[in-house]
């Protein structure tokens, strides 16, 4: 199984000029025309970004019993966010009006319709701010009657094992509710791009078995305590490109509530806590098409590459333990890891292989 295709290095760990193709889903949102509500079309999307469509109805999985109070409790603070392009989720955040989703749900859109559930009238929303490395943004609605803000909980204690609901639009359908187990934590995972986002590396998903949908990103999965512990987002692909079931992925909500907070506060993120080399990175090609490996195009002056001794011209082969055989692993190599952290990086500098330790820097905020 191939997990997710394709990355915008520079919205990564890394900047860098190139595009990684490949498969994916980034579960963003459903075609719809405005004020109308999502209709499954006839053949599965590539992509599920604003622009695209999503598949045939199929069965999602069973409901578990026993979860009643905790979807009352939560239903209330999932909104359907609609924009010109699309249909996707949201999370009330706080009684001003915030509410998070991503950042490819919400896309080039400035103005959006929101919609609460039990309440088929749109209310008006604008956009607060958007940070696509992490696939984060902010949108605040006019109307704040009735909104009940979301209650978190701390994604770092989530374990795997751990009952979850998904709570969304998948497809269009309003306060829908999927349920499933945390299948692993901190998977560094890779969003393809689309039409409403140039894609990226999250660093730390959570994975779930519930079955996640296009539509249901910026949504809710919660814990049995009725608790957000992460903003489902993609969901990996299979072998030919279809998507792969019960295998979705989540924004952990301590992340979520941090961009978004610097997002409310300023209207852009100042502290990403995500590592960068430093350089700017673009795979090299060899004569028969193949893929040589990243190469550093430039080193920021003083940044850590060029504190380490790296130059324009050095083809990064590995990030510790990690190879890199191209841009795309080098990216979640880096991704993988904090900033401060000190990290042998092996290069190959004109057919001599060499191996120096570089601090990583931060990813520059939006």
């Amino acid at each position: 199984m191939k997990v997710l295709g394709r990355a915008r290095m520079a919205a990564a760990a890394v900047a860098a000029a190139a595009v990684i193709g490949g498969g994916g889903f980034a579960l963003g949102a459903v075609t719809a025309e405005p004020g109308q509500a999502a209709s499954p079309p006839a053949a599965a999307a590539q992509q599920a970004g604003p622009a695209q469509q999503a598949g045939p109805a199929q069965r999602a999985g069973t409901a578990g019993t026993g979860y009643a109070d905790v979807v009352r409790r939560v239903l209330p603070s999932v909104v359907l966010i609609r924009t010109a392009s699309g249909l996707g989720s949201g999370v009330v955040l706080d009684d001003k009006g915030n509410i998070v989703t991503n950042a490819h749900v919400a896309g080039d859109a400035t103005r959006f319709e929101v919609q609460l559930s039990g309440d088929p009238q749109p209310r008006e929303a604008r956009l607060v701010g958007s940070y696509p490395a992490s696939d984060l943004a902010v949108i605040q609605v006019d109307d704040r009657a009735g909104l009940v803000p979301a209650s978190f909980g701390d994604s770092d204690k989530a374990q795997v094992g751990d009952v979850v609901l998904a709570v969304g639009n998948p497809l269009g359908l309003s306060g829908s509710v999927t349920e499933g187990i945390i299948s692993a934590a901190g998977r560094v995972v890779t969003e393809p791009a689309s039409a409403s986002s140039p894609g990226t590396v999250l660093p730390d998903a959570i994975q779930t078995s519930a079955p996640i949908n296009p539509g249901n990103s910026g949504g809710a999965l919660v814990n049995t305590a009725g608790q957000v512990i992460g903003i489902p987002t993609a969901a990996a692909s299979g072998p030919q490109g279809s998507q792969a079931q019960g295998i979705g992925f989540a924004i952990p909500a301590n992340l979520a509530r941090d961009i978004a907070g610097q997002l409310i506060t300023s209207g852009h993120v100042t502290s990403t806590h995500r590592a960068a080399i430093g350089a700017q990175i673009a795979n090299l090609t060899r004569a028969d098409g193949t893929t040589a490996g990243p190469g550093i195009v430039s080193v920021t002056p003083g940044g850590p590459a060029d504190r380490a001794g790296l130059r324009a011209g050095d083809v990064i082969q590995a990030v510790g333990q990690t190879s890199t055989p191209d841009a795309a692993t080098l990216t979640g190599a880096l991704a993988a890891r904090d900033p401060g952290q000190a990290v042998p990086v092996t290069v190959d500098r004109g057919g001599q292989k060499v191996t120096v330790q570089v601090t990583l820097g931060e990813l520059p905020g939006s």
